[in-house]
């Protein structure tokens, strides 16, 4: 239950306000009155039309497509709340852009990751509530709290419900490897790899799957898809070595055209993904995609850090 809800306010960026209105619906409090417009030179112009002073604040953005404007909206936001004496500011980041720059894998390149969570809490964000990020050592990045959630014990539940016998998990690269062993675990279920090299930015070449796929249901975990080139030929690749079905269970949906297109091929049977990116709800009407509502996780997290209670059962990722 949401304690003193006078003192909370939850705003929302143009890059998904359909999820904060969902999220606020859950919590039973209106979305609060804030403008959001441009100047003709495109500049990010920002009123908040109501007292805020002293009240708990909560900015939901998802910094995808176009990622720069989102961003620097959402600094925009954070700097108008915090001039408008905020009591506290949380930065609600469904989708936290520019997560795969978090190292330094080569000379001369920049930690996008890292310059993200400088740039938030240099504009006055006290802590940020964000899901299933790129890589979990991001969190170090911050020297604010940070509310690490993850979207598995919806996508698990789902699975759970569709009663998939003789199911694999497979991870699509090596990154995705932690991922789908907690799948693995939680489903009870056997473990596979593919082993890729990537070729450019738009494809990759698939070299061998371990595991035996042979007459089972595949499912693919990654927490993001783009232009799907990985997926897609792991599923390609899974289906040649004797796979029955392929789903895809990831978590941020940023599919561009060349995504679009390489999802019709027919490869993925089913693509699993959650609306915490503006742009999956323009997907909404693709046959082979199922959509699955982040608003209750969120919204159960925003009351919990509200009402200063432990968060720890909604991030952890627990067998059934």
């Amino acid at each position: 239950m949401l304690q003193n809800s006078d003192c909370i306010k939850i705003f929302s960026g143009n890059s998904n306000r359909l999820l904060a209105e969902q999220i606020c619906n859950y919590i039973g409090i209106k979305l609060c009155d804030a403008n959001i417009d441009s100047f003709p030179d495109g500049e990010t112009a920002m009123t908040i039309r109501e007292s805020i002073r002293g009240s708990d604040v909560f900015i939901v953005q998802s910094c995808d497509y176009p990622a720069n404007h989102n961003y620097m909206e959402l600094l925009i936001m954070i700097d108008a709340a915090r001039r408008a004496s905020a009591g506290r500011i949380t930065v609600v980041l469904p989708f936290f852009g520019y997560a795969r720059q978090d190292r330094k894998d080569r000379p001369r390149v920049p930690v996008t990751a890292k310059l993200i969570a400088n740039l938030l809490t240099s504009a006055g964000a006290n802590r940020v509530l964000t899901m299933d990020l790129h890589a979990q050592q991001i969190v170090g990045f911050f020297d604010i709290p940070v509310d690490h959630l993850f979207a598995s014990k919806l996508f698990i539940s789902y699975l759970k419900e569709t009663r998939c016998d003789n199911l694999i998990v497979c991870s699509p690269d090596l990154g995705a490897m932690k991922m789908a062993a907690a799948y693995a675990d939680a489903l009870r279920c056997d473990l596979g790899i593919v082993a890729k090299r990537r070729v450019d930015g738009d494809n990759v070449q698939v070299l061998t799957v371990i595991g035996e796929v042979s007459g089972k249901n595949v499912i693919l975990t990654d927490d993001m898809a783009v232009t799907l080139g990985t997926i897609n030929e792991a599923a390609k690749l899974l289906k040649e070595k004797g796979a029955r079905s392929v789903r895809a269970a990831v978590s941020h949906c940023l599919l561009t055209a060349k995504g679009r297109e390489r999802l019709s091929e027919g490869n993925i049977d089913e693509f699993i993904t959650t609306n915490s990116t503006g742009l999956s709800y323009a997907l909404t009407n693709i046959k082979n995609i199922t959509h699955l509502n982040v608003n209750e996780l969120l919204g159960e997290t925003i009351i919990r850090v509200h009402n200063n209670a432990s968060v720890t059962d909604l991030f952890e990722i627990k067998g059934f």
